[in-house]
């Protein structure tokens, strides 16, 4: 009974602000998880859009986005965290109200772009208040906490979007909708009840919002990042078109690997960051990523070539390899985003990380659905190549980083560090 008590008591965040986040994690992810589940199903059968339109509708507001997230995160700077998570929140909620009343084709890209701009803006100041407000020893641990309950969230999210979908009725997708604006406005009540952090006042140097866009070491450890963060579509879309156009695999096992990849995030993600306090051991997590998406490439290249049971097998394997990357990518990436810009200009650094991994996503689609899927298989192994090219890039690219000061201020770390994080 002691050890069950023990193995529960590792699921639950540390009392107090990190148990909260998490909280409010698990609540947001619930509206967010019902409404994903069935909203292309509401944008056809209550929208009245084509699947053309819709895939143009995402784009346009992707791009906005994309090309936001920088002034976005600078305007978060200076407002607040706290206050930008509330502001970002409250207008994502009243875009999820006028969804139902987009009629047009024009209504709706207008109502994608706000929710799409209120979520940028929210999740900027989500990382500036979490950073601003929990010790540094804790952040990665605590946002690590707040991934994994994240993932609870939409997991009873999926379900309840599933209920919407088999209830068959316009009034059960319109209710979905309302009901994923009341679950975020929920949500801005709990992060405005948070306690405020402790104000993080300007050192005095003269700052440019581009200036960040001259830390050329800032911005190409972001590309790496992108580039590693490709195994998100790997999992998500390559995998599954693999499995179903070359490999002999029941559909319905897409489901259960989705699955496995949920059960992974939810109760690996806090392990995965050990290592995630220190420069070393962010080029380590980056390492590990970059290989065990290296490994699942030619594995999953394998499937194509067996049969029954192995293939099924085979595909698990794949799909554990690209969630330990997602685990320990994110893991590092968490410590990048809160250690190493300046405090007064997290949301700067943080947008103009996500602008750049936000167009390696755009890229990533078509690119590796062309090397994969279209050659036969054969493609499988230069993806595989540039994930190894990604291993042996992270330590010079972190080093680079840390060893060159950010605007006005000295280098964040001591040279033995630099050099321990390139061994």
């Amino acid at each position: 009974m002691t050890g069950r008590r023990l193995d529960a008591s590792r699921l639950l965040p540390p009392k107090g602000l990190p148990r909260a986040i998490s909280l409010q994690s698990a609540v947001i992810a619930v509206g967010g998880g019902t409404f994903l589940t069935g909203s292309v199903v509401f944008f056809t059968h209550v929208l009245r859009l084509s699947p053309l339109q819709i895939g143009t509708g995402l784009s346009i507001a992707g791009l906005v986005s994309l090309f936001a997230s920088m002034p976005l995160g600078a305007l978060a700077d200076k407002v607040g965290g706290q206050r930008a998570w509330v502001i970002g929140a409250v207008a994502e909620a009243i875009g999820f109200v006028t969804y139902p009343l987009a009629r047009s084709f024009l209504a709706f890209i207008l109502v994608m772009i706000l929710t799409g701009l209120a979520d940028t803006f929210a999740n900027a100041g989500r990382t500036i208040y979490t950073a601003d407000a929990i010790p540094a020893e804790q952040r990665v641990r605590t946002m690590a906490f707040a991934r994994a309950y994240l993932n609870v969230g939409f997991t009873i999210g999926a379900g309840l979007g599933a209920a919407a979908l088999a209830a068959d009725s316009t009034a059960a997708l319109v209710t979905m909708v309302l009901l994923n604006a009341a679950v975020l406005l929920v949500n801005s009540v709990m992060v405005a009840r948070l306690p405020a952090a402790p104000a993080v006042h300007h050192d005095g140097v003269k700052w440019s919002r581009l200036a960040v866009l001259r830390d050329m070491p800032y911005l190409w450890l972001s590309v790496l990042l992108g580039v590693l963060w490709f195994h998100g579509v790997i999992f998500n879309e390559i995998i599954p078109l693999w499995a179903i156009t070359h490999t002999d695999a029941p559909r319905p096992l897409l489901g259960a690997l989705f699955a496995l990849n949920t059960v992974m995030a939810v109760t690996l993600q806090v392990p995965a960051t050990r290592g995630a306090d220190s420069l070393p051991g962010t080029v380590r997590l980056l390492r590990w990523g970059a290989w065990a998406t290296a490994i699942a490439c030619p594995i999953a290249a394998l499937s194509g070539m067996t049969h029954g049971w192995l293939t099924i097998a085979v595909l698990a394997a794949a799909v554990a390899l690209t969630t330990a990357t997602e685990l320990w990518t994110s893991a590092a990436q968490w410590y990048f985003q809160t250690e190493i810009p300046p405090a007064a200009h997290r949301g700067a650094y943080v947008g103009t990380s996500r602008m750049v991994v936000s167009a390696a996503r755009m890229i990533a689609p078509a690119g590796l659905t062309l090397l994969a899927i279209q050659t036969g298989g054969w493609g499988w192994w230069l993806i595989a190549a540039l994930f190894v090219g990604c291993a042996f890039v992270a330590g010079p690219a972190v080093a680079w980083v840390t060893r060159t000061p950010r605007v006005g201020q000295a280098p964040p770390v001591p040279a033995a560090a630099v050099a321990s994080a390139v061994a």
